[in-house]
């Protein structure tokens, strides 16, 4: 029987249960991050049974923060921490980083504990094992630039607190707290504080909840690699808000485990006057030359405020300070509820206004509209949604639906229109591992719903009632579960004729609505993909594809057809497919790289899907006679590989020709090194001997580059490469593997050895960790220049200015072929990433 959604997503058994609200974390790289006790479980959603991450919260040393009389420890304002018990913390607050932060090129973690201890954590990418490494204590941090400021009664003096992960940028710091710390045990004479000072100095350390920023960067004309760095936010009991500067690696590894992270205290906000519960940032771009980004702060007081920062002197200034902020709004709950959770988003239909949902502990939420360009903040409505404590609120589809959860284990699903919101009901069918036969009466209470990169799938995570369970087998080792519900196909007011209209009657077995709504869904998923700083994570789009092409239906294949002449070809009729496909052929070099990106990973992992990568591959030289070499395929699947195979030679050409122009332009500069995390052109040789095989296939324009830079070049002369394993020469065949010519493989006994090419430079891989992608399976141990993946059109004319500063060139590890990010191939009992 066919479904009206895709597949359904089978819920993940955690071993700990949650305590707090926003309890679960989606990331840029496709990992869910969900804290369940003394543990923060980090797995994927694709494998709900397969490998997991896992970060440990244990008990900490006491920070000492001065001395008090013993009659003071009855006192009003101490007796909290005099009577405090609780020997086994649990996390109560995690955030993701933005992507790049990690050495790795991926996602770090920040972890806040009951105790109120926050630190980072780094993915073991290097290190085969399951446990998460921690690479900052950002509490520790905040306690020596309070010794040295408001503990010695100096006021806010600025202290820069960096961390390179091994201490050597605060030796002198350490020290001294050494020196301090062994002269307050030895000498009684020191004096004491008042009750008062105690508890204020433990409320300025005790850290309630975490957000990381998106990426922010500032580029000038003098520096053209832009200056990216992300903003930690921490808010604690004492109001205030610590804010840490992370800047990304000078350059990425999967080797080096010892990689330093750089972070700078950057200062403090006075946010509230009560606890602060709960954080979010939101950036605008309404003109790329000018972004700006909001901190949204709650506070167990009731109050909200939402504030502007100036991103200049968030990057540039030494410290950050009351200036650097500018209050646009404080929105005061009803009856000054505390706020439990917030969300932001920017609205679909308008860039410049906000959509904020507060949450709060009485189990109601408000909506507020906030024009930012004009500063007009308009409450849309509050809602009595939940009985109890709101724990998660969440938009998708750039604020056309918001989702809620609270502690009284409901999930709501809303949909915004004409500013109020109304309740649509959320369909999802999830059978269960039938070695787990668990009902979903069991779930207790919810604690958090996160929103796929996509906007296809939420995830939610449910505490499960002891009492329902078999006491002798689940009632022992379940303490809560995940679970997931696909959400694209859910209700939207579509005005337009729906541009499926004329496919749905040959779907019989779906409702005409569902299919409309999936796929006006997927068509805004994937065009929010354009974007250049999203990050290509496409898992939720490429799962309900394959599930509706699985279904036996041309779905999926129509859904394509309709992006493409959309996205593609700008156009707003309906064409057969056979003609679509056939513009596109004719048309990539006028197709930005990153559409190109799109593209290569729809047609392996959707349309190619039933074909291995490798094998895909290997049909490079076969673009011409795909028909005749393989006769048993059908028609339109050889349509889609011929245009796969096209689109990646367009990618390889612009490749070959941006670093050969960067050769060409830098051969009057004397200087030879690269600065780290720069790009410099590699593998000139072979790029000249690929071009030399396929000159026929070539434009005139990366011909005529080429011609220039082999007369040109002087020192450079084409080098044998030789095998990692023989010693033998491999000459250059093809630029995806080559073979050695060993003296004992010349009688057909031995079988020569095969060795993969580079990605970038087409060289010969080493025989090390290489950078590996997960949809093409291609390996390297080059990286490839940021600019390549910005690119308009093949035209390398209009990318002069970047190529003639190739030494500054950034390089992250992306795959030229489909834009993701590359890894560390990994055994299969190690968690990993998968965008796709």
């Amino acid at each position: 029987m066919a479904r009206s959604s895709p597949h359904p997503l089978q819920p993940a058994m955690l071993l700990g249960s949650p305590s707090f609200p926003n309890a679960i974390a989606w990331s840029h790289d496709n990992l869910i991050a969900v804290s369940s006790g003394h543990l923060v479980t980090i797995l994927r959603p694709d494998l709900p049974f397969g490998p997991r991450g896992v970060i440990k919260v244990s008990p900490s040393e006491p920070l000492q923060v001065g001395f008090v009389e013993r009659k003071d420890l009855l006192s009003g304002c101490l007796l909290p921490i005099t009577l405090y018990r609780d020997d086994k913390p649990v996390v109560r607050s995690i955030s993701w980083s933005p992507l790049g932060m990690a050495a790795n090129s991926g996602c770090l973690i920040s972890v806040c504990t009951s105790e109120g201890r926050v630190k980072i954590f780094r993915p073991p990418f290097c290190d085969y094992c399951a446990e998460w490494i921690e690479v900052v204590d950002i509490t520790k941090r905040l306690y020596e630039y309070f010794q040295f400021t408001t503990f010695q009664g100096t006021g806010n003096a600025s202290l820069d607190v960096s961390d390179k992960n091994a201490s050597d940028h605060t030796d002198s710091v350490d020290k001294n707290n050494e020196k301090l710390s062994k002269k307050k045990a030895e000498n009684h004479l020191l004096p004491l504080i008042s009750a008062d000072q105690y508890a204020s100095r433990s409320a300025m350390l005790c850290s309630l909840v975490v957000s990381w920023s998106p990426l922010l960067r500032l580029a000038s004309e003098f520096n053209p690699v832009c200056d990216s760095v992300s903003l930690l936010a921490v808010g604690g009991k004492s109001g205030k808000i610590s804010l840490w500067r992370f800047h990304p690696p000078d350059c990425y590894t999967v080797e080096d485990r010892e990689v330093p992270t750089t972070v700078k205290f950057a200062g403090l906000l006075q946010a509230h006057n009560s606890w602060v519960t709960t954080i979010s940032w939101l950036l605008f771009s309404l003109d790329s030359s000018n972004p700006q980004i909001l901190l949204a702060s709650g506070s167990s007081d009731g109050s909200v405020k939402i504030w502007l920062a100036d991103i200049d002197k968030l990057l540039k200034s030494s410290e950050v300070d009351e200036a650097s902020f500018s209050l646009l709004k404080e929105v005061i709950t009803v009856n000054a509820v505390p706020v439990s959770v917030l969300s932001v988003t920017v609205h679909v239909q308008y860039p410049s206004k906000m959509l904020l949902a507060i949450g709060t502990v009485s189990g109601s939420f408000e909506i507020w509209l906030c024009d930012i360009s004009s500063r007009e903040f308009d409450k849309l409505g509050s809602y009595d949604a939940h009985d109890l404590v709101v724990t998660g609120l969440a938009w998708a589809f750039g604020g056309r639906f918001l989702y809620s959860c609270s502690q009284d284990n409901l999930v709501r699903s809303w949909t915004l229109h004409e500013n109020r919101l109304n309740e649509v009901t959320l369909f999802s069918d999830m059978p269960h591992d039938s070695s787990i036969c668990i009902s979903r009466d069991a779930f207790d209470s919810c604690f958090g719903v996160a929103v796929s990169p996509g906007n296809l799938v939420i995830a939610t995570v449910h505490c499960f009632d002891v009492e329902k369970l078999h006491r002798m087998y689940e009632g022992r080792i379940l303490k809560a579960a995940v679970e997931y519900f696909w959400i694209g196909g859910l209700k939207v007011d579509v005005q337009l004729k729906s541009p499926f209209s004329c496919y749905i009657e040959e779907n019989s077995s779906f409702m005409e609505k569902e299919l409309t709504c999936w796929g006006t869904n997927i068509l805004w998923s994937l065009n929010q993909y354009q974007c250049h700083n999203k990050p290509l994570v496409l898992w939720d789009i490429i799962a309900a594809l394959l599930a509706f092409k699985e279904n036996n239906s041309k779905f999926a294949e129509h859904i394509l057809i309709k992006w493409i002449s959309s996205s593609f070809l700008q156009l707003h009729m309906d064409l057969p497919p056979e003609k679509v496909l056939s513009a596109v052929s004719s048309s990539l070099s006028d197709i930005p790289s990153r559409l190109l990106h799109l593209l290569n990973i729809i047609c392996r992992r959707v349309m190619l899907a039933e074909l291995d990568a490798d094998q895909i591959t290997g049909m490079n030289k076969m673009v011409q006679k795909l028909e005749r070499v393989c006769p048993a395929m059908e028609k339109q699947t050889t349509k889609w590989i011929e245009i796969l195979l096209s689109s990646e030679r367009e990618l390889r050409e612009r490749l070959v020709g941006f670093s050969l122009s960067a050769f060409r332009t830098s051969m009057s500069n004397t200087e030879t090194t690269s600065q780290p995390g720069c790009w410099y052109p590699v593998g000139l040789a072979e790029m000249e001997q690929w071009i030399a095989l396929d000159r026929e296939h070539l434009r005139d324009q990366l011909k005529f580059i080429a011609s220039e830079v082999t007369i040109e070049k002087r020192s450079l002369t084409s080098r044998c490469e030789t095998c990692s394993f023989c010693s033998a020469s491999v000459p250059f065949e093809s630029p995806e593997f080559g073979f050695c010519q060993g003296e004992n493989f010349s009688s057909g006994d031995v079988k020569p050895h095969r060795l993969s090419r580079c990605v970038v430079c087409m060289q010969v891989c080493p025989i090390t960790p290489l950078w590996y992608c997960v949809c093409c399976h291609r390996s390297g141990f080059r990286l490839a220049p940021e600019p390549l993946f910005r690119m308009s059109s093949f035209h390398l004319d209009s990318d002069s200015s970047t190529i003639s500063n190739s030494h500054a060139v950034s390089s992250k590890p992306l795959c030229p072929f489909c834009g993701i990010l590359l890894q560390r191939q990994q055994p299969d009992f190690l968690l990993s990433p998968t965008p796709v």
